[in-house]
């Protein structure tokens, strides 16, 4: 059937040899005759032709021609890829075969104890060509680690050298190979046959060749040239098919018949006042007259663009694409309201399409108004959508819905939650539960409503009781006929009506289940109570609100258990000690927890360990990780090692949390965690630093000079792979050193640098205390949106006198420990400390005799005088003594029992010279700088 088009198409002209004149048709016997003549001198394959609707020249036999070419051609793709697919899984199955026997007979009973054994080609022989028999393999060898084979398909080549790399499989890995052996391309796997030990105790080879796995090709080939020969067949017959169809379509008219049929068609269509457009069935516009054009302000170039581009009104388009029959139906159009009519075009055998007629209905200008507030409540509903639940706040949440709702809906809205709600419980189901107000909105401000924050317990009667109970909105159409609403509260429910509140609307706030609250939707200032209508727009506001609502009150939830488990896990005060003055600064990101901590622990000789970390991620998996690092920190301190070896101690425990493998619906894997650990000495004044990925602590010198420790930064903990370094500081008393988190220095906009900077300039100005310099810290470099946790550690140092501390250098010789004894004696005499002399003499008798005995070259002792007293002997051995008990039998081996357990601790600290034992007694009162 011919597509009518617009104005914009000029007919086709006749041509001269088309023109008869009018009345006077062709005789029939002339036109018989010479059509006998045409028939008689046709040609019989120009007869087929004629019969087919074929030819070069025609449309139907072009397009017969590329159908064949495109069939061919998708014949000849399909062939080449099935050719390749073939070859590709052939050679796939080979590996997978070879490898699973491989490694089937490697791991079967009794093959360790068959190579151990005296003649392990008695053994595994048969059972090699068995397994090589039953699953298909062109040959099944096991060799020792030396590559000498003890099986073969070829007797004569056993014991002889494996042709093959065996390196990998000795290392442990399996390998497979393709390669081209004397039968053929063929797969061979080679796997390492491991002892209970895990060790590689002999290999196992297996072959197949790719020949022998079964090819698709051969099977799918016929089945393809099948389909491309029902393919041209098809093509063939459906090119005549279409063209017998348009000749059909025709009506044999000619071409001057069907250009004067369209001309009339054309002039009648754009001649009425009436739009008429006609749509496709691929949504397209096929025509549109002038009348169409002028109601839906039409471009010139309709014809033939689709429906989306033209901005028609969506209800329309969508009728139009649809193709259902409509009648008299008003649609909004900018300024015009247009009766439509729309049917299907494609009835009584008719092209498919849609036809709609649009008619310019002045008389319905008076359902505008209608047309008008359905506009705005749609509009209402897309500004709630973007409006309400832009936090995960309750409360914040609770006025987004108030601030969209009043005034457009209604003059005021309030919301009132229950108690549970607001601090992220589930709500306790029932009308009568406490609720507190918790939003309040309006077009002004002394409304005689609740106030914000007042407790509200609706009496049984009431509409938002009501709500609550059945979970369906109340509508109350006018409040001062509603005495169940007003037994609530009659002197406020009075002044509410005085006031001129007239109507409400009471809608539960429902989400998953859970009833959560009540929003309340009250009218004074528009005269026209709610209706049905307004009931079921206060719904879907609501049902969005709740939804947002409930996501808070869950964030609300996690957020407090995860503060909850953060607080738990960081340190609630600092230790008692003398070496360091500390002051520290804990800040938690706003938008989440995260993993920051910091500790101070007291090691033994008066030294202190400071520590800050970092653990990736936020979130509660992100606290408990952190809290599994600050135990561990806490436990390798206790084995006093220094701050290098901690460091790789705490990388392969953050190598097995991540290995760990999390359940359904947890949060991924921490990847990672940054750490920094110092160790201040009073005695020596010396610091000892090592850092795996965290920022380099800043020293700020007696001075008022500022300097970063250059430490080696070392790979985040978890990633390491070479060793951790340390570096030794020297620190002058009165120096602060601050730690920190890169939460206080970084910032996505910036280099770390500039953050670098600006805490450098911060500390270098004037003397402050720890306390004091946290405080100027953070209030210059907090920053106003803060991502992330922040951990911030100032140690201001002190130093032992001279006077705190005692060593003697002891011979290797029993005799001296009596020197020693009598030395240490006036020494806690001068000191004060008599009542521990004995004691004292006890513990170092021990450890200096043990020292003599055990060890070789020079013995130190030394006394430290702080809040605790220790005792300490040096010796060049890295042998370290362990506690035991004696046998009644035993003439020795209670020494270091009793110095157990008169010491209050004691331990063993390695030193690049050798060791340190040391131990602890408890001074009372305790000593104070």
């Amino acid at each position: 059937m011919p597509r009518f088009r617009g104005r914009s198409w000029a007919p086709s002209a006749r041509r001269a040899t088309d023109r008869r004149p009018r009345g006077r048709p062709d005789h029939p016997s002339r036109a018989g005759s010479q059509d006998a003549r045409e028939r008689r001198v046709r040609r019989p394959d120009a007869e087929r032709r004629r019969w087919l609707g074929l030819s070069v020249r025609s449309l139907a036999g072009q397009v017969f021609v590329l159908q064949v070419v495109i069939v061919l051609l998708l014949i000849a793709a399909a062939v080449g890829e099935l050719v390749a697919q073939s070859h590709h899984d052939s050679t796939q199955e080979a590996r997978n075969r070879s490898l699973a026997v491989a490694q089937t007979f490697a791991n079967s009973p009794g093959i360790v104890a068959a190579l151990a054994s005296k003649d392990p080609t008695a053994i595994l022989q048969p059972k090699a060509q068995q397994v090589r028999a039953t699953t298909g393999v062109d040959f099944l060898v096991v060799t020792n680690t030396k590559g000498i084979r003890y099986t073969h398909p070829i007797r004569n080549r056993i014991g002889k050298k494996f042709v093959g790399d065996i390196s990998q499989p000795l290392a442990g890995h399996p390998v497979t190979q393709t390669v081209n052996g004397t039968i053929g391309r063929l797969v061979q796997a080679v796997v390492p046959v491991f002892d209970a030990r895990g060790k590689v105790v002999g290999l196992v080879s297996a072959g197949i060749t790719i020949s022998k796995i079964s090819n698709v090709t051969d099977r799918q080939l016929p089945i393809l040239l099948s389909g491309a020969i029902l393919a041209l067949g098809l093509s063939t017959a459906g090119t005549a098919l279409v063209s017998r169809r348009l000749r059909r379509q025709t009506h044999g008219l000619g071409p001057a018949e069907m250009t004067r049929m369209y001309e009339h068609h054309d002039a009648v269509l754009h001649s009425v006042r009436e739009g008429v457009l006609i749509v496709g069935e691929d949504g397209r516009v096929l025509l549109a007259n002038d009348e169409a054009r002028r109601l839906l302000d039409l471009p010139p170039d309709v014809e033939g663009r689709p429906l989306d581009e033209l901005g028609l009104p969506g209800q329309l388009a969508e009728l139009l694409r649809s193709g259902s029959a409509v009648t008299d139906e008003v649609f909004s159009a900018g300024p015009r309201l247009l009766a439509t009519n729309i049917r299907s075009t494609d009835r009584d055998g008719g092209p498919p399409g849609t036809v709609a007629t649009l008619r310019d209905s002045t008389e319905l200008r008076a359902l505008t108004g209608k047309a008008d507030q359905a506009r705005g409540r749609l509009r209402l509903l897309h500004d709630a959508s973007m409006a309400i639940g832009t936090t995960l706040d309750v409360r914040r949440t609770a006025e987004e819905l108030t601030r969209v709702a009043a005034p457009s809906f209604a003059d005021y809205v309030t919301v009132d939650l229950a108690e549970g709600v607001l601090l992220g419980e589930e709500p306790t189901p029932g009308e009568a539960m406490q609720l507190r107000r918790v939003a309040s909105g309006g077009v002004r401000d002394d409304a005689p409503l609740y106030p914000v924050g007042q407790t509200i317990t609706f009496a049984p009667s009431t509409p938002q009781a009501n709500s609550l109970r059945t979970g369906r909105a109340e509508l109350e159409p006018s409040l001062a006929d509603a005495p169940d609403w007003q037994a609530q509260d009659l002197e406020r429910t009075r002044q509410v009506i005085d006031y001129g509140i007239h109507s409400l609307i009471a809608v539960p706030l429902r989400a998953r289940g859970a009833v959560l609250g009540v929003a309340n939707f009250w009218r004074s200032e528009q005269p026209a109570p709610f209706e049905d209508d307004d009931r079921s727009l206060a719904e879907e506001l609501v049902a969005h609100a709740a939804l947002c609502v409930d996501n808070a009150r869950r964030y609300t939830r996690e957020h407090a258990m995860a503060v909850t488990l953060q607080h738990s896990l960081l340190p609630r005060g600092l230790p008692e000690q003398n070496a360091l003055e500390v002051a520290y600064r804990y800040l938690p990101a706003q938008a989440g927890v995260g993993g920051d901590w910091f500790d101070v622990i007291p090691l033994p000789g008066s030294r202190v360990a400071l520590v800050v970390g970092d653990v990736v991620g936020h979130g509660l998996h992100a606290a408990a990780t952190m809290g599994r690092l600050r135990t561990a920190v806490h436990n390798f301190s206790s084995l006093d090692v220094p701050p290098d070896e901690l460091l790789g101690h705490l990388d392969e425990l953050v190598n097995r949390i991540d290995q760990e493998t999390p359940a359904a619906g947890d949060e991924a894997a921490i990847t990672g965690a940054t750490c920094l650990y110092a160790t201040y000495d009073p005695a020596s004044r010396r610091c000892v630093i090592a850092r795996a990925g965290h920022p380099p602590p800043a020293v700020v010198h007696p001075d008022g000079r500022v300097e970063f420790a250059e430490v080696p930064a070392g790979p985040p903990l978890g990633l390491a792979v070479l060793p951790f370094e340390t570096t030794e500081v020297f620190l002058e008393e009165g120096s602060r050193l601050v730690l920190y988190t890169d939460g206080l220095v970084e910032n996505r906009d910036e280099d770390i640098d500039v953050g670098l900077e600006r805490l450098r300039g911060v500390l270098a100005e004037g003397e402050r205390t720890p306390d004091e310099t946290c405080s100027a810290v953070l209030d210059s470099l907090l920053p106003a949106h803060q991502r992330d946790d922040i951990a911030l550690l100032v140690a201001r140092t002190r130093v032992l006198r001279p006077d705190q501390i005692a060593d003697w250098e002891v011979p290797s010789d029993p005799a001296a420990v009596g020197t020693v004894r009598a030395d240490v004696t006036r020494k806690l005499e001068e000191w004060g400390l008599e009542d521990l002399a004995f004691t004292t003499e006890l513990i170092l008798s021990e450890l200096i005799t043990n020292a003599i005995r055990y060890a070789t070259g020079p013995i130190r002792v030394r006394l430290l005088r702080d809040r605790r007293l220790t005792c300490e002997v040096s010796d060049t051995s890295s042998t370290a003594p362990h506690l035991r008990y004696a046998a009644s039998t035993d003439e020795g081996g209670r020494g270091l029992f009793l110095v157990a357990q008169f010491a209050e601790r004691w331990g063993t600290r390695y030193t690049p010279e050798g060791k340190v034992i040391w131990t602890e007694q408890q001074l009372e009162p305790s000593w104070e700088f």
